[in-house]
């Protein structure tokens, strides 16, 4: 008894359940369907982005001392800002995987996650000033 009560007085007027009806149902089906082609197309999306990003590359320019010592590290950030500023893409600094920042001149791959199941790999080179 108590339970029916609480789903007539609470929940179904405070929005958190709905009557099991038959249009509720399809409504539900209807979203359920919508939702998988949504996330299809994401998917789709993703994987197509990551080929453009194996070929593409970044070039981000730090300070070098004598025998060839890099002043500082390239981070997440600054490689997002090169890759907006040179190739358009807004990617987010938090979608960047590196286990540790780029202290080292010369090319390398960093992986982006751009969905649960997309990685994609980035060159960056790293030259000098």
């Amino acid at each position: 008894m108590r339970k029916r009560w609480i789903c007539k007085k609470y929940a179904v007027p405070e929005k958190l359940a709905l009557e099991a009806s038959a249009k509720n149902i399809n409504d539900l089906k209807l979203k359920k369907a919508h939702d998988e082609k949504v996330a299809k197309e994401q998917l789709a999306d993703a994987r197509a982005f990551a080929e453009e990003l194996a070929k593409a590359q970044v070039k981000v320019s730090v300070k070098v001392g004598e025998g060839g010592k890099v002043f500082g590290s390239v981070s997440s950030k600054e490689i997002a800002e090169a890759a907006k500023a040179q190739l358009g893409y807004d990617i987010d600094k938090k979608k960047i995987q590196m286990k540790d920042p780029i202290k080292a001149v010369g090319t390398t791959s960093v992986a982006i996650k751009l969905h649960p199941k997309v990685t994609a790999e980035l060159k960056v080179v790293v030259e000098g000033i």
